[in-house]
């Protein structure tokens, strides 16, 4: 079985930075693409950024040019680096990814998440 756990979240000012990461673990396995989605009170998940195995990557309009996504693979370990933050990017920040096991079959893995509350 593979786990995802992120961990970086906290509370920061408007204009702050914060770094969340997301460590994979288990036995036997490979990570395709990793992805960050958030989901602040009242609202629906949104898709954030994505980075592919070779990394590749693309971002959200709302985050492009102040988040960056990247990935460590010899450490199963995806990070996004958030700077200039705004109120608006409060929410539960999740990772994803696409784990391929042992026996060849590819599954989606989501982590737990992680409270980002960006306020004065």
């Amino acid at each position: 079985q593979v786990q995802l756990v992120e961990s970086g979240g906290g509370l920061v000012q408007p204009g702050g930075s914060l770094r969340l990461s997301c460590a994979a673990s288990g036995n036997r396995f490979s990570i395709n693409a990793m992805r960050w989605y958030r989901q602040a009170p009242g609202k629906q998940r949104e898709w954030v950024a994505v980075i592919t195995s070779v990394g590749s990557t693309n971002y959200a309009d709302s985050v492009k040019g102040r988040f960056t996504i990247s990935r460590d693979n010899a450490k199963n370990t995806l990070y996004l680096q958030m700077n200039s933050l705004k109120t608006e990017d409060t929410a539960v920040y999740s990772c994803n990814a696409d784990i391929k096991s042992w026996t060849g079959n590819v599954r989606v893995y989501w982590g737990q998440g992680t409270q980002v509350t960006v306020s004065s």
